[in-house]
C-alpha cells in the first residue's frame, strides 16, 4: 500500500526527462547522428536522477552522489574512444539528473537552468557562436607540401583532391619511411547536409 505519492519526485522526474530529451534530441542527435550515443544518455540521465533521487533520502553530500556517477560513467565508457563532444554532453546529462535527483533548487528554478543549458548546447551547435566546421582525417602523399613554406599549395591541393572547402590542416603525423603525412583537415560543410 502506499502510504503517499511523493508529487515533488514526480515533477523533478519529468522535468529531468524532458531536459534530457530535449538536450540530446534537438542538439546533440540532430548535428551528429549518432543514435547510439544518444539512447544511451537518455536512459544514462535517467538512471542517474532514480538512483541520486532516491539517495536523497539518505545522508549524502552532493560530491559523494556526484563521485558515484562519475565511477560508474567511467566503467563504461573507459574501454571505447570516446570524442570530446560526446564526453561533454555525458557530463550535461549526468549534470541535468544530478540537478533533478538531489537539487535544492525550486522546480521554476530547475526548469529555468535547464532551458539555459539546453539554449547554450544549441547555440553551440548551430553557426550562430562558431562557424560550423566539420573534421577528417587523410593519409597524404605529397609530402613535400607539408613545409609551412607550401602551406597554400597543400590547401588548394586537399580543395581539388577532396572537393571540400578546406579551411584549416594540422599535420598529425609524419611517416618518412613511407613518405606519407596523416592530416587533420576542418572544412565548411556541404550546404545539403546541415538541415
Amino acid at each position: 500500500m502506499i502510504e503517499s505519492l511523493d508529487l515533488d519526485f514526480f515533477v523533478r522526474f519529468a522535468i529531468n526527462m524532458v531536459a534530457i530529451f530535449s538536450l540530446v534530441r534537438f542538439c546533440y542527435f540532430r548535428f551528429s547522428r549518432r543514435r547510439a550515443y544518444a539512447s544511451s544518455f537518455i536512459l544514462f540521465g535517467m538512471g542517474v536522477f532514480l538512483v541520486t533521487g532516491q539517495l536523497s533520502s539518505v545522508d549524502i553530500s552532493m560530491g559523494f552522489a556526484f563521485g558515484l556517477f562519475a565511477i560508474f560513467s567511467m566503467l563504461r565508457y573507459r574501454t571505447e574512444s570516446i570524442d570530446i563532444k560526446e564526453m561533454t554532453y555525458l557530463f550535461l546529462v549526468i549534470s541535468i539528473g544530478l540537478l533533478a535527483g538531489v537539487g535544492t533548487m525550486t522546480h521554476l528554478e530547475l526548469i529555468a537552468l535547464v532551458i539555459v543549458i539546453c539554449l547554450l548546447a544549441w547555440l553551440t551547435e548551430t553557426s550562430f557562436l562558431l562557424p560550423m566546421l566539420e573534421e577528417r582525417t587523410v593519409d597524404y602523399e605529397k609530402i613535400e607540401n607539408i613545409v609551412p613554406q607550401r602551406r597554400a599549395e597543400l590547401l588548394e591541393d586537399l580543395r581539388t583532391r577532396l572537393g571540400l572547402d578546406i579551411c584549416d590542416v594540422d599535420i598529425v603525423s609524419v611517416d618518412f619511411l613511407r613518405d606519407t603525412a596523416r592530416l587533420k583537415v576542418q572544412f565548411l560543410p556541404p550546404a545539403d547536409t546541415n538541415s
